[in-house]
């Protein structure tokens, strides 16, 4: 499947995110918003801020190092539910933890875990999973994917979608960060505008300074 596509085809999307990170929620809604505009078919899949960090604590704010610990149980939980239940109950399951972690300001704990579980249907045992490193070799893997095909210098999250040629590699990016997430055409016209420059060989970074906090109206 080609990234710029006919009318009539579907775009295949690889959407990687932290649960924890504010701006991987707005983008994410902003993906979703696509779903509704545009062809794609979106696959979501787990990578980590934690892993991402481990090696580098001691070079981070002390908030941020707090985040890092609390960002274990989150991804550990997500990728034993996809495991587990199949990869479709990781973007109900996302939406349900990042409801409570962005918009209603809900602790990272375990009671904001099962909570996100129980509105999605699954076991609220499963939130045993983030006080364990038992499914933290697939988490690894998951996230590795992912950074692999952008580098180690980016963040969450990460989008992939098909090369432009058969056979070619993935064309991937980080972000977009935006703010507010756009909806309907502006969701869209963001949505090629990413791909056109994405898919340009050798563009590698596009960058403004943020004046503005997460937005989540």
């Amino acid at each position: 499947m080609h990234a710029s596509t006919s009318p009539a085809s579907v775009t295949p999307v690889d959407f990687w995110f932290d649960p924890v990170c504010p701006w991987t929620w707005l983008t994410s809604r902003w993906m979703l918003e696509v779903a509704r505009t545009r062809p794609v078919e979106v696959s979501w899949h787990v990578m980590s801020l934690s892993v991402l960090n481990e090696n580098r604590l001691d070079e981070l704010p002390e908030r941020i190092r707090v985040l890092m610990g609390e960002a274990w149980a989150p991804v550990r939980v997500l990728t034993a539910a996809g495991l587990v239940h199949g990869p479709e109950v990781l973007e109900p399951l996302y939406t349900a933890l990042g409801t409570r972690y962005h918009l209603r300001q809900q602790p990272k704990d375990r009671a904001t875990l099962e909570a996100a579980l129980r509105e999605t249907g699954l076991p609220v045992e499963l939130a045993d999973a983030g006080d364990t490193d038992r499914y933290d070799e697939e988490l690894r893997a998951s996230h590795r994917r992912g950074i692999t095909l952008v580098g180690q210098d980016v963040g969450s999250p990460i989008i992939a979608v098909p090369g432009p040629d058969t056979g070619s590699d993935p064309i991937a990016f980080f972000g977009p960060v935006v703010t507010p997430a756009p909806k309907g055409e502006d969701a869209a016209r963001l949505w090629d505008g990413v791909l056109t420059i994405a898919s340009m060989s050798g563009f590698y970074e596009i960058k403004r300074t943020r004046t503005s906090g997460p937005d989540f109206s």
